[in-house]
């Protein structure tokens, strides 16, 4: 078959980008074309890939997203394939893989009444209903239960319309036979002490995933536990706006942002606490990496991954709806108690050996390529 898939953007850092990668290639191990538009590629391309640097401008985002689909589905009809992917909601797909929380509901929910008549809502919310509605033929895979009962609430989307996929987690976050030795080299590159706590943190788009909750979590730690305590946060967003927010919290000393990056299990070895406080996250496949890797986990019940550290006994979940004391008292117990952590690590490495968390590329594949009836 000749594939297309369509994404807005690629870097090699983003989870999103990470997924379609992984699916893409798993079709092409299976003989299939792979066709990639998409408005901007950063990092190698794979060989085989035919890329296509869509190429409009606008003055808004909205504007180029709008022209970007219009000007894809000119040229798939100028050549055609088996199969349209995307990995953003746009018109015109076969499969959407389900990588985003449900928009309308964010909209209802998280924003003024006013908001839904600027036209960033009504660009976004015919995406969606493009992809969702039951007049569409799209085919929906999806990462979770959770987001599948919103869609159904607000679109009536027909339930034999939706695949349910697993985690798919790369098994390189496993933590390796010499994970202590990794560990201790890590840490006394980065200066940390054998009594010094590390919390990591790990996403694009700090502001979803609630750096600021953690900075503030940080800075709200009993004296004694907040001067042993560093913060690590990566991703590929820009950090002003969160280190000004840590001097004002004073806590500024005690924090590092570094961009996306290659050696991130080095981090998952090294670290003590791995926090997820996220605003909205319709997955986070950044728990389960944490999770396999045996670092105990703190992250919001808002994550659709979150039912994983419960049923590991993993780490702890903050409730919803979230309060910030709630962070700051679990935190401080994760970081107070040695032993308890030491017992969220075994139980993760177990859960690590028996799930299927590995397999989502290749039942997506599955999905992709089967004969639609």
């Amino acid at each position: 078959m000749q594939l297309a898939f369509c994404l807005y953007k690629y870097f090699p850092y983003g989870g999103l980008q990470r997924t379609f990668l992984r699916i893409a290639l798993a079709c092409q191990a299976r003989g299939h074309a792979v066709r990639v538009y998409t408005l901007d590629w950063s990092g190698e391309v794979p060989e085989g890939f035919e890329i296509v640097l869509v190429p409009v401008t606008a003055l808004t985002n909205i504007r180029r997203y709008q022209k970007f689909a219009a000007w894809v589905t000119d040229d798939l009809r100028a050549r055609p394939v088996d199969r349209v992917v995307g990995f953003n909601k746009m018109p015109g797909l076969d499969v959407y893989y389900a990588g985003d929380p449900c928009y309308e509901d964010k909209a209802r929910t998280l924003r003024n009444p006013f908001y839904r008549l600027s036209a960033r809502y009504r660009h976004f919310a015919a995406a969606e209903r493009a992809v969702f509605a039951p007049p569409s033929q799209t085919r929906l895979l999806m990462i979770s239960r959770v987001q599948q009962t919103l869609f159904e609430k607000y679109y009536g989307t027909p339930p034999e319309r939706f695949h349910m996929l697993p985690p798919g987690i790369a098994r390189d976050r496993r933590a390796p036979s010499d994970a202590p030795r990794i560990r201790a080299e890590f840490r006394t590159e980065f200066g940390l002490a054998d009594d010094d706590l590390l919390l990591l943190q790990i996403g694009s788009d700090f502001k979803r995933k609630g750096l600021d909750r953690s900075l503030q979590a940080l800075a709200n730690l009993p004296e004694e536990l907040r001067q042993r305590a560093r913060l690590i946060a990566i991703g590929q967003d820009k950090p002003d706006a969160f280190l000004r927010r840590a001097d004002m919290l004073g806590v500024v000393g005690q924090i590092s942002i570094l961009p996306g990056r290659d050696d991130i299990p080095r981090f998952l070895l090294g670290a003590d606490v791995f926090l997820h406080p996220a605003y909205h996250e319709a997955a986070g496949a950044v728990l389960l990496e944490a999770l396999v890797a045996g670092l105990p986990v703190l992250c919001t019940a808002i994550c659709g991954y979150a039912h994983y550290i419960v049923e590991a006994d993993g780490g702890l979940v903050i409730p919803e709806p979230f309060a910030q004391a709630t962070m700051d008292g679990l935190l401080q117990r994760m970081l107070q108690n040695g032993e308890e952590r030491r017992r969220w690590q075994a139980n993760a490495l177990a859960f690590a050996e028996t799930a299927d968390i590995y397999s989502r590329a290749e039942r997506a594949a599955d999905f992709i390529l089967m004969e639609q009836g």
